[in-house]
């Protein structure tokens, strides 16, 4: 197993300057490309070091959502509740801002940044000002200048409907929230809708009498969604729907209990998220799984390199979901 001391001498550098540059000295003052030759060369002898944490000083968590919104959707408390505790075990100095702080309560001399929530291009180009440090989750505002992480929900819309037409379903409908733009105040179409009216069209299948969305990705949102279906489709009904998001999708699915439509004889229903009430609901919920916890590490080891490694070059990673195969669909 190679050691520092290799390593000084494959580099041309000294052991203590290795040794400083490995274990992420911040009071060190090396030119980039020391850094660089270093972390080259210990990848190369495959070094490994025994992993002791800095504290990562000044980063801000921009959680740019209200309560209300937090409140509606357990997706954004989960979010948040992970991203926490992995500061907490990545020992980094995390304080959070929230969307009715305003972007100007930011401190001028944070190092970084972890967001959530949707930016005005205003807001964008504030951080721009504050540092390049910064990673997206669940959103790529600005792939060129900083990181993000997010589940890949354009290929989860795509398996949902290949899943749904392997079962024999023709007639697919789409139920879903829209997201508010900051910077036109219209209200805009979700990544999942946009994704199934492009790939329902290239199968021939695309039916617009069939979508159903409103601002919001909350339970009461799919209730009355829903409803509205109901009452416009009546017996026309697809015989299927997918769901942009769980919370939404338990609405529905109360909706369709209420009015006696039979789940999934009927109609089935398949979502995204998995949160836990997935598997209570009547009936329980065929949902995509998105990895929480994955998402999150990810998102807070990319601010570490950015920060402590001094990466330069921007990352957009898209996380992967499963499918949770239960009994409202078939």
């Amino acid at each position: 197993m190679a050691t520092i001391k290799d390593i000084a001498e494959a580099a041309g550098y000294s052991i203590s300057t290795v040794s400083r540059v490995l274990n992420n000295d911040p009071s060190l003052s090396v030119p980039d490309e020391t850094r660089e030759k270093v972390y080259e060369v210990a990848e190369r002898l495959n070094y490994r070091r025994k992993t002791v944490r800095l504290l990562v000083k000044n980063i801000a968590f921009l959680y740019w959502l209200t309560d209300k919104e937090e409140l509606e959707d357990v997706y954004f408390k989960e979010m948040r509740l992970e991203i926490e505790k992995l500061a907490r075990k990545y020992n980094v100095e995390l304080t959070t801002y929230k969307i009715a702080d305003g972007i100007e309560k930011i401190p001028d001399n944070i190092e970084g940044f972890i967001a959530v929530g949707i930016f005005s291009d205003q807001e964008l180009a504030h951080l721009h000002s504050l540092t390049p440090n910064g990673v997206f989750v669940d959103s790529t505002p600005d792939a060129y200048s900083f990181d993000s992480v997010r589940p890949d929900l354009a290929q989860t819309t795509i398996r949902t409907i290949k899943y749904l037409m392997e079962k024999g379903h023709t007639e697919i409908g789409f139920i879903g929230g829209t997201y508010h733009n900051p910077n036109t105040d219209l209200d805009e179409m979700d990544i999942r809708e946009r994704t199934f009216r492009t790939y329902m069209s290239s199968k021939d299948k695309l039916n617009d009498a069939y979508i159903f969305c409103r601002r919001g990705f909350s339970v009461e949102n799919g209730v009355y969604l829903m409803n509205q279906a109901l009452d416009t489709l009546g017996d026309k009904l697809p015989t299927a729907f997918f769901i942009a998001a769980d919370p939404i999708a338990v609405g529905c699915l109360q909706a369709l209990n209420e009015k006696r439509v039979s789940i999934p004889d009927r109609v089935s229903i398949i979502s995204v998220n998995n949160i836990s009430i997935a598997k209570y609901v009547s009936p329980p919920l065929t949902t995509f799984n998105i990895d929480m916890k994955e998402i999150c590490k990810n998102a807070m080891e990319m601010l570490i390199e950015r920060v402590m490694e001094k990466r330069k070059s921007s990352k957009t990673l898209y996380i992967g979901t499963e499918l949770v195969t239960r009994k409202s669909t078939n």
